[in-house]
């Protein structure tokens, strides 16, 4: 199996943290230029990370190689409550790339416009809701799940994109992960 992505995404990560344990390569791409983004575009479509070569057999996004995964290594299915909490977790996953992306490309995004303000408020529900699920445990099973939470955290803290000292349990989560399996070999930092 290969795995195409970059060292400092967080979606290429959960995945390299799910295989840990499982024979792979990891294929680091520069996904923004020269033959790298050439071989992002001949592989997937869509131009985005990650990506699982299995055999020949290529799958596209983090969501779609889990359940490929899950299959072919018999990990047992997210429940509906699980895939709702990755929903969550993807919500500000998916707001903080674009407002980092629109950043990197001259926009303010502290500016009071409509599709900033939405991302912003996109975060803070969604956050709150994490924020109390950690609270509760509901992420002391390192799955999936947990992985994909872990990778988020840390690629918002690696990427100075909020502050996150008003969720306690979520940085507790992060402090009581870091012995992980390839938590440290898929470090954002290293990128």
């Amino acid at each position: 199996m290969k795995l195409y992505g970059s060292q400092t995404s967080p979606y290429v990560r959960r995945i390299r943290l799910l295989l840990a344990t499982t024979a792979h390569d990891f294929i680091n791409l520069n996904i923004f230029a020269g033959a790298d983004r050439e071989t992002l575009a001949a592989l997937n479509p869509t131009l985005r990370i990650p990506m699982l070569d299995d055999e020949g057999q290529v799958i596209f996004d983090s969501g779609v190689i889990y359940r490929y995964l899950a299959a072919k290594l018999a990990l047992a299915p997210l429940s509906w409550y699980q895939e709702n909490q990755l929903t969550v977790i993807n919500a500000v996953n998916d707001s903080l790339v674009m407002l980092l992306q629109l950043s990197r490309s001259g926009f303010d995004t502290n500016d009071d416009k409509l599709f900033f303000n939405l991302q912003r408020e996109r975060v803070a529900t969604s956050l709150f809701v994490l924020e109390q699920q950690a609270a509760n445990g509901e992420f002391a099973q390192w799955n999936y799940v947990a992985m994909a939470l872990y990778s988020l955290l840390d690629w918002t803290l690696f990427r100075e994109l909020l502050e996150l000292d008003d969720y306690p349990a979520l940085l507790a989560f992060c402090q009581q992960n870091k012995q992980q399996p390839m938590i440290t070999e898929s470090d954002p930092r290293l990128g």
